[in-house]
């Protein structure tokens, strides 16, 4: 048995406690504790003989134990001081109020501490930061350059380097998957090379080259894992037969001609490539991809309409009751003067309990469209809107719904284009990069406390001399994707509040455990005016489009990552009259106003975007961290060098090896399919 696949509670000489934290972090056996990664390293190499330590020196100093004793200075600070020998000098050794110094250390004892050389009372001292009792072993926290790892649940720096160099003790097997010819083109480490410099770096250059090795692992596996899918994808699966004549375009280019705006560039162009899918011959796999209000609704709607020429359903999934009500709506708009059936199949609202859904063109729906008991008469195109949303499962069981469906994923999370090209390589990509015309950006202001009752009258005059709506979103009490009852408790409490300082203009209430009755009937009452400020939780990040609301106010905004404050702006301004955003914050943190004033100085979506991913990491912007989407723990999703380079690496592959002739590759690959969307 391979020694890494030892569970965690094999850690010699480690406390019950010990075991429970790193189980707590996600480690439970000897592979998981070498892959938690260091965030920084310290070089403490620098070792002198004592006889020629100077002041300021930052450096580690090795001797045995002469002398202890405990002093206590005039501001009641005890003061530790232990003097150590090499065999020819001596030399003082000074910490505060570390009492237990004094009896961990033993007269006779070899040690090794790293401080920095200050005077203590005219006399030369090492202040010390770090140190170890050397018992027949070289230093592991001092005399080399070393690595500092996140420190979570209450798990030192120490005591996880202290585990990981006892895992290396043992001398594991660290196969290497990658073939000899990428390894070599590359110029990167061996797998056991990467391994024992990211932790334990001979140099900070091999440092350096070690987390290039992992970080390279990483970004090749998932996309490799994506292009085999990709590969397997059209080329063992039949698709659709879809012809897009000219009858089919006359009928296109009316339905275009018909709407009441004329198509952008964009969405010109991504129509084009959707169609061109469509007509392959192979099943289309497309990811839309654009900004808030950049028009993604109206080219999955084109698409479905090229479906509906061909005699073939569409499906369209929506993660909320909410949103597949909105794109409901919009969608009758659409074809108001074409004889499409459109359906809306939700939790409250359905066409039908069991059986085939017949006589329907579009069905329009949330997790309904999962139900069993239900199934589809000729399913050609499956869209999944706001696809980061759903588990792979969902996903799954939705393309079971036709035999091999066209699928079209989309979403208004801008992401940066390096990380799509990670996060989405089983994908093709049509990218909405251009807003409508005439679509003015929403003015966005931090507004400082002291400023909140001025903002209250601002909005007062905006509704009474305007006819403007609003929406006030309310705190996120609990980091979540799911409403909680203590979110529900914190709008309420809002809205009570807010009856009274807008009285008389009517306020309304929406939250994510209301009925979907309920829910519909505040929305109806906002649309038509009745409601002039809907207080809500975050449930309105997506899906309610009223023209007329044209005011957003986000409380405790740093609550929010950019990419959502981004959705709850994408609320308002979505007409012709400008729209604005008011975010408040009582934090002091000067990184965190940073932040919101950076959100309040871009409509850009994209910028914002890259912004977020420096800031939190891919797992938390795009809901990847509790799907197991991506596990990129070194590689930057924003490093577009080290992408390329990796995807030429996995194209490489992809079209020269046969993965079952790289069993430890293989089994990598496999691994990261089963969580891929697009696995079938």
């Amino acid at each position: 048995m391979n020694i890494l696949s030892n569970p965690i509670e094999n850690l010699k000489n480690t406390s019950p406690r010990t075991i429970s934290l790193f189980k707590k972090i996600g480690i439970k056996t000897f592979q998981d504790l070498i892959e938690y990664f260091p965030y920084k390293y310290r070089d403490f190499s620098k070792i002198k003989p004592l006889s020629q330590v100077n002041f300021g020196d930052e450096i580690t100093l090795i001797g045995r134990v002469e002398e202890k004793k405990q002093e206590v200075s005039k501001r009641g600070l005890t003061i530790q001081l232990v003097r150590i020998s090499d065999g020819k000098d001596s030399f003082w050794l000074l910490w505060f109020n570390q009492k237990y110094i004094l009896y961990s250390l033993k007269k006779g004892d070899k040690i090794s501490a790293f401080g920095k050389v200050k005077p203590y009372f005219m006399q030369k001292m090492l202040f010390v930061e770090e140190y170890e009792v050397l018992k027949n072993n070289k230093p592991i926290h001092t005399g080399r350059i070393v690595p500092f790892y996140p420190e979570k649940k209450g798990l030192s720096s120490k005591v996880i380097r202290e585990k990981i160099h006892y895992v290396f003790s043992l001398k594991p097997e660290l196969p290497e998957f990658l073939p000899e010819e990428i390894i070599r083109f590359n110029q990167l480490l061996s797998q056991k090379e990467a391994y024992e410099n990211i932790h334990f770096p001979k140099s900070l250059d091999l440092a350096k080259k070690a987390k290039e090795r992992i970080a390279f692992n990483e970004l090749f596996l998932l996309q490799l894992s994506s292009k085999l899918i990709r590969k397997n994808w059209e080329r063992s699966l039949a698709a659709p037969k879809v012809v897009v004549d000219r009858k089919v375009r006359e009928e296109l280019k009316n339905l275009v001609n018909s709407l009441p705006f004329k198509l952008t560039n964009a969405q010109n162009r991504a129509l084009y490539e959707i169609i061109s899918d469509l007509t392959s011959g192979k099943p289309m796999n497309r990811f839309l991809h654009g900004d808030v209000g950049a028009g993604k609704t109206v080219v999955a709607a084109l698409a479905s309409f090229v479906l509906f020429l061909n005699g073939y359903q569409t499906l369209f999934m929506a993660p909320t009751e909410i949103l597949a009500n909105q794109h409901y709506q919009t969608f009758l708009e659409i074809f108001k003067d074409k004889p499409v059936k459109i359906g809306l199949q939700t939790g409250s609202k359905k066409i039908i309990k069991e059986g085939k859904i017949k006589n329907y063109d579009i069905i329009i729906g949330t997790h309904a469209l999962l139900n069993e008991k239900i199934s589809f008469d000729n399913v050609g195109l499956v869209i999944i809107d706001e696809q980061q949303r759903f588990g792979v499962l969902q996903r799954l069981m939705l393309r079971q719904k036709g035999k091999t469906p066209h699928f079209l994923t989309t979403t208004a999370t801008p992401i940066p284009r390096t990380a799509a090209l990670v996060l989405y390589g089983e994908l093709s990509i049509s990218l909405l990069d251009e807003m409508p015309k005439g679509k003015k950006p929403v003015k966005t202001y931090l507004v400082p406390p002291e400023k909140r009752a001025s903002a209250y009258n601002w909005i007062k005059e905006k509704i009474e001399k305007e006819g403007y709506q609003v929406f006030i979103v309310c705190p996120l009490i609990e980091e979540s994707d799911k409403e909680t009852m203590k979110n529900v408790k914190a709008a309420t409490a809002e809205y009570e509040k807010l009856k009274e300082v807008f009285k008389p203009i009517p306020v309304g209430l929406l939250h994510g455990k209301m009925p979907a009755k309920k829910k519909q009937e505040v929305i109806q009452a906002f649309k038509s005016g009745e409601i002039k400020i809907l207080v809500s939780t975050p449930v309105i990040e997506v899906g309610i489009d009223v023209k007329t609301a044209n005011i957003i106010v986000i409380e405790t905004a740093e609550r929010y990552g950019l990419s959502q404050l981004h959705q709850l702006r994408g609320r308002v301004g979505r007409g012709q009259v400008q729209g604005y955003c008011l975010i408040f914050s009582e934090t002091n943190k000067k990184e965190t106003l940073d932040r919101l004033r950076f959100f309040a100085s871009t409509s850009d979506g994209f910028k914002l975007s890259e912004y977020d991913l420096k800031l939190r990491g891919p797992g938390e912007i795009f809901g990847t961290r509790q799907h197991g989407f991506v596990n990129v723990k070194v590689a930057s999703l924003l490093d577009y060098k080290l992408i390329e380079k990796t995807n030429k690496a996995a194209e490489y592959f992809a079209a020269n090896k046969k993965l079952s002739e790289y069993p430890e590759l293989e089994k990598k690959v496999q691994r990261i399919q089963e969580k891929i969307v697009s696995i079938d």
